[in-house]
């Protein structure tokens, strides 16, 4: 093997460099800052190997022994986009190499060194180069944060891009350990959310959400009937005033200078009565839209209105013991719907999650006794998340 284009992108031995790689891609973008003209992210490095010998094997394992921060897959992927060239002209994963032969790859950024990539299953609803929507499922947090610094959808998304896609999350964020991260939802709260992949990409979705242009909607079960059927929520919020463990993580409504504005659309959807629960056999499902984006914001509506989410001990929120025995002890919140303009195609675009099992159970659990639906304008059809 003779390396040709790209030698100072190479290790001893010829394997690409992946420092040297992400060097050259933080100076193309500071190049492409400093032109105005946007153009430095579609510059990426290129790796060109001349064989020096008959290798008698596949142009994908070929490139697994000098790309090794990308798997095999990946490496296929990136030869059918066309990311690879083999004497200058479109190759196959299965195009067989011999002596002389000359290959060009262009080579995508390296993943991020300081996030360790985890085997952790994701429910990808929609990918391409700019973005990921994911549907998140209980109890995994969404980037590392004091001592939990894995098992998080940051380290999944890591394992995801290494393994099966290719591509890595923007560096906005980075020195945070939450790269790619736009927006996020509590550990127990499951649904839709989006992260970024790289940084034009996040700074314009960002932008969405800081102009509350994005739409998102949330499905709830409450203990109660929720009443008025639609009511705007617009009470500020902010940190609970005492500071000793088992408060410091919780938000309550204030009224003064830390209280900033939080408002909820709350529509109702459907009510249920369960006799032999009485006194507390009334539970509502309600759809919650958000107009800001607060911490626990929708938690502490609920609650402080007298509706806590099932399972939300934190707010008030009892378990619920399904038939068989099992309980719900996490809040029955989901993140149902998530509607924004892509940021790079300026399309519009709707996203929806089916309910988790646990939910699903829940809402059949409760329609076993007296349901009441709610007809209201400006709601998705329960159908659309698996009711």
């Amino acid at each position: 093997m003779h390396a040709s284009v790209g030698d100072d992108l190479l290790l001893p031995g010829g394997k690409v460099d992946p420092e040297a790689i992400q060097r050259a891609i933080e100076q193309a973008r500071a190049r492409g800052a400093e032109s105005g003209d946007g153009s430095a992210d579609e510059s990426l490095p290129r790796v060109t190997f001349t064989l020096q010998r008959d290798l008698d094997t596949r142009l994908d394992k070929y490139l697994t022994s000098r790309v090794t921060f990308m798997s095999r897959t990946q490496l296929q992927k990136l030869i059918e986009s066309g990311g690879v060239t083999v004497n200058d002209r479109p190759a196959k994963p299965s195009t067989r190499l011999a002596s002389g032969d000359r290959v060009e790859v262009v080579v995508p950024p390296p993943p991020d060194k300081g996030i360790r990539p985890e085997d952790i299953p994701l429910d990808v609803l929609y990918e391409d180069g700019h973005l990921i929507v994911l549907n998140k499922r209980p109890g995994i947090i969404v980037h590392p944060a004091r001592s939990e610094l894995s098992g998080t959808m940051i380290n999944a998304l890591a394992w995801h891009f290494r393994h099966v896609s290719g591509g890595a999350l923007s560096a906005v964020g980075e020195e945070f350990a939450r790269p790619g991260v736009v927006h996020r939802l509590d550990r127990d709260t499951t649904g839709c959310i989006v992260f970024a992949k790289d940084d034009q990409a996040h700074w314009k979705l960002g932008r969405q959400f800081e102009l509350r242009t994005v739409d998102k909607r949330y499905l709830a079960v409450v203990q109660g009937h929720v009443e008025p059927d639609v009511q705007v929520i617009d009470l500020p919020t902010g940190p609970h005033p005492s500071r000793e463990k088992g408060y410091r993580e919780k938000y309550v409504v204030r009224h003064d200078d830390l209280g900033k504005p939080s408002v909820t659309i709350c529509r109702v959807r459907e009510r249920y009565t369960l006799p032999e629960l009485t006194p507390t056999g009334r539970f509502t499902l309600v759809e919650l839209e958000l107009k800001t984006g607060r911490t626990h914001q929708i938690r502490v509506h609920m609650s402080f209105n007298g509706w806590p989410i099932v399972g939300d001990d934190m707010y008030g929120g009892r378990p619920f013991e399904l038939a068989g025995g099992e309980r719900i002890e996490r809040q029955m919140l989901h993140a149902g719907l998530l509607a924004f303009e892509h940021p790079i195609t300026r399309e519009p675009r709707v996203f929806t999650a089916p309910l988790p099992a646990d939910m699903h159970a829940l809402l059949a659990a409760l329609r076993l006794g007296v349901t009441h639906p709610v007809h209201v304008e400006g709601v998705a059809p329960l159908a659309r998340f698996g009711l």
